[in-house]
């Protein structure tokens, strides 16, 4: 390793400033936006891996290729200025200032008032380590002892990472401790930095393994510093300006390639359990699923199904059917389909040694090679040994995704759930194809399952082009939220875990991964007991994924109607799942279409209160629903703090109304959760009494007004939750101006787009105690025809 210390300015245009290095390095800074600059090293002009796959600025997605590193297409490309002083050079736009310091540091500052103010820099005794034998890098910034540092993606333990130590290092972590556990099944290099007045993100584009640490560490002959270090691969840093979390955290899912519309049906409670096609007579244990949800009244959109379709014997097999636990599959995808659910099916990327198709795909070379030979790589897999297939191959892909077409979704299947992907392959330099420019699996281990998941989502897509896709994955990287749905893998069932679930779900959604969940009452581990099933439940309806998955080493499966004395509990628990599913689905489409995460730190909306930044159990769904999960055994009553936001607070359940900025004691008995909910907002609700999304023809607005006087602006989404011809005008949009008074609540309410829904009516509640008058569009009313809206 060696520390770079010489900057000597070469070239400065189109957006790029290069500065020459000792031993053939270069420090290349390419001003991108007014608020994010790039920071990246070459030796010899070269990048070690010259693509990405993550960024894809302002455009749907990204090659199979990658996106060429030197690529500035989709930036707005500002102007700035540069000039030297005194051997340091200085880059500036309106809103972002980089100072490179001789010997080699660097120092960003931000435009406050007129002023240019430090709100981050290198450490100034060795900011860069670059291997010169080994490959590794190195950065080590300045740590303040007041900063705060947010993300990292899917990270157990609290949801400020301040003073611990991360590796990013896919692994089948299974019955992982939620608290302590690490490292786990995605690669997210992205975190960032609270300080006391500004906030800013750092995005390490690397897929090496690595290793933050965040104040685990001091030197005696440094001031206090934090560091990223990477195994191999490219130095090469994204940084960008809030000046809020918020900020930083849209501008990078943005950056990333934002987030996947999926169908309605995916927000739906989805039932899953290894049980059923572990059994050996699955396709009876499948039917009965159906039928039991039908016969306890359980709303279901979805089943997932785990790998055992697929067996032989004890072992699974990725694309083969097991006619003897399933005798006829396009039967029991029919009689799902007749109840109004759908089907994700589970695939795995490594076949074993002895799977059916092993020696036609090895003849055909799809998969990873061995470091020392062309044979294929061996590595351990589900109790065996086998090999992964190497989707930079292209012939790869065409064959993953025929079979994706031929063995599941002309069976009736609805969706792929991409399962065990993080390409566990301990040979550092197995050979991939790298599409025809080869390169050795360590520098690029996590890209496997993202193209995994492109080609599944690309097998859907040519499908059925019309249809949106949805799709599952356990593990990836940056760049997975253009296509998938995900959860936070195989976690063990305590209360513990109920906890330090929800810190992780908010991690991932502060680094782009917003539609996400958990598994529900706990996949490995003895069954929950009744009050703990309850209250994951309760937590699990209250995350965009809801599914209730398990492994139990007691042989038990978790399913809503599990424990008799709270199966109307369970019930009316998923009810109100669907009671908000079109408040749901609305953030989906924020998310889809303004960035907007879907589960939200408190301090997210409300940064000016310092109360929020304290680790709580409590988080927003959405800017306006605040979920207060009872997480701790036997508790029935608990506090709550509300956050200052300055318009107060409703109980959901009683409508009683609260001022922000205060603790307040709520009964939290076994049957209900904690919800409130901001004023000044408008709940869109569905009917009670649906089976699924597909029989919704009920809707709702419930206005929880300003208690004085205020406005605020809703808009509100619909359409028919399936197809790609919502971009064609074929959509429902409500912009609603919602106006109070001290004697009036008035909506204005335009309609935009073609789309007729099942509901024609829009009815109208007010909280109990409410005695101003409504008026809609001019009118006193209590229901209003859609059809009388402007269109």
């Amino acid at each position: 390793m060696k520390t770079l210390k010489q900057v000597t300015l070469l070239k400065n245009e189109n957006n790029r400033i290069d500065i020459q290095c000792e031993h053939q390095w270069k420090l290349h800074i390419f001003v991108l936006e007014q608020d994010i600059f790039r920071v990246a090293f070459t030796q010899n002009d070269t990048f070690r891996v010259p693509q990405t796959w993550a960024i894809t600025p302002n455009q749907p997605d990204v090659q199979w290729q990658g996106r060429d590193r030197w690529c500035l297409d989709g930036y707005s490309l500002p102007t700035y200025e540069v000039c030297e002083k005194n051997g340091e050079v200085e880059i500036t736009t309106d809103h972002l200032k980089l100072i490179v310091h001789q010997p080699l540091w660097l120092e960003w500052q931000y435009k406050c008032g007129q002023n240019w103010k430090t709100f981050s820099q290198d450490r100034k005794t060795g900011a860069y380590l670059l291997g010169i034998s080994n490959n590794q890098v190195s950065h080590f910034v300045q740590r303040s002892v007041t900063d705060n540092y947010y993300g990292l993606g899917e990270k157990a333990g609290d949801l400020n990472r301040k003073g611990r130590r991360f590796e990013m290092r896919n692994l089948d972590a299974m019955g992982y401790n939620a608290e302590f556990t690490d490292p786990l099944y995605k690669h997210i290099p992205f975190y960032i930095t609270h300080t006391e007045d500004v906030s800013y993100g750092l995005y390490y584009d690397n897929l090496a393994s690595c290793w933050f640490r965040l104040g685990s560490e001091i030197d005696n002959y440094h001031a206090y510093y934090r560091s990223y270090q990477a195994e191999d691969g490219d130095l090469d840093y994204y940084m960008i300006l809030g000046p809020q979390i918020l900020d930083v955290t849209k501008k990078y899912t943005q950056l990333t390639g934002g987030t996947i519309f999926g169908p309605k049906w995916s927000l739906g409670y989805s039932g899953s359990t290894m049980s059923y096609t572990d059994a050996p007579d699955a396709q009876q244990q499948l039917k009965k699923f159906v039928d039991l949800c039908e016969q306890y009244d359980i709303p279901c959109d979805s089943f997932q199904l785990s790998s055992g379709y697929t067996s032989i014997g004890a072992k699974r097999y990725v694309f083969n059917w097991n006619y003897d636990k399933v005798p006829t599959p396009k039967e029991i995808t029919a009689h799902f389909h007749q109840a109004g659910m759908k089907l994700a099916a589970n695939i795995k990327p490594c076949l074993l040694h002895d799977h059916p198709k092993y020696q036609e795909v090895a003849k055909q070379g799809l998969f990873i090679k061995d470091s020392q030979s062309d044979n294929p790589e061996i590595s351990v897999f589900w109790d065996d040994e086998g090999s992964h297939l190497d989707f930079t191959n292209p012939n790869t892909i065409d064959w993953w995704k025929t079979n994706v077409k031929q063995q599941l979704l002309e069976y009736g299947i609805d969706s792929t759930w991409n399962d065990n992907n993080e390409f566990e392959v301990w040979d550092n330099h197995a050979k991939c194809h790298f599409f025809g420019q080869g390169l050795p699996i360590k520098l690029i281990r996590p890209l496997q399952p993202l193209l995994m998941m492109k080609a599944s989502y690309e097998a859907q897509k040519e499908y059925a082009p019309n249809l949106r896709p949805y799709l599952i994955s356990r593990s990836g990287s940056p760049g997975m939220n253009r296509y998938v749905q995900t959860w936070s893998g195989d976690n063990r069932t305590n209360w513990n875990t109920l906890r330090y679930n929800i810190r992780m779900g908010l991690g991932m959604s502060l680094s782009g991964l917003y539609n996400i969940g958990h598994d529900v009452g706990g996949f490995s581990g003895n069954k929950p007991d009744p009050e703990l099933f309850v209250r994951w439940v309760q937590n699990g309806v209250m995350h965009p994924r809801f599914t209730i998955h398990s492994w139990n080493d007691d042989k038990t499966v978790n399913e809503p109607w599990m424990y008799p004395q709270v199966t109307d509990i369970i019930r009316s628990t998923i009810q109100l799942r669907y009671r908000l599913m079109p408040y749901i689905y609305n953030l989906l489409w924020k998310a889809h279409t303004e960035n907007e995460p879907m589960l939200r730190p408190t301090f997210l909306d409300h940064p000016q209160d310092l109360r929020t930044f304290e680790e709580t159990d409590d988080y927003l769904f959405g800017q306006d629903l605040l979920v207060a999960s009872v997480v701790e055994e036997g508790q029935r009553k608990r506090n709550v703090y509300l956050p200052d936001n300055q318009v107060g607070w409703y109980d959901f359940y009683t409508h009683q109304w609260f001022k922000g900025k205060q603790d307040v004691q709520v009964d939290a008995p076994l049957e209900r959760i904690p919800l409130f909910v901001k004023a000044g907002t408008i709940l869109p609700l569905a009917g009670l009494g649906h089976k699924n999304t597909l029989t919704d023809n009920h809707r709702e607005l419930f206005i929880l007004p300003f208690i004085n006087q205020g406005v605020s602006h809703i808009t509100l989404f619909d359409d028919d939750g399936v197809s790609f011809d919502y971009q064609n005008n074929h959509h429902l949009l409500l912009n609603i101006e919602l106006k109070c008074t001290s004697y009036t609540i008035e909506l204005t309410i335009n309609r935009h787009g073609d789309f007729i829904p099942q509901y024609q009516t829009l009815s109208f509640v007010l909280p109990h105690s409410e005695k101003r008058k409504l008026i809609v569009n001019g009118k006193t009313v209590d229901t209003l025809v859609l059809q009388d809206l402007i269109i």
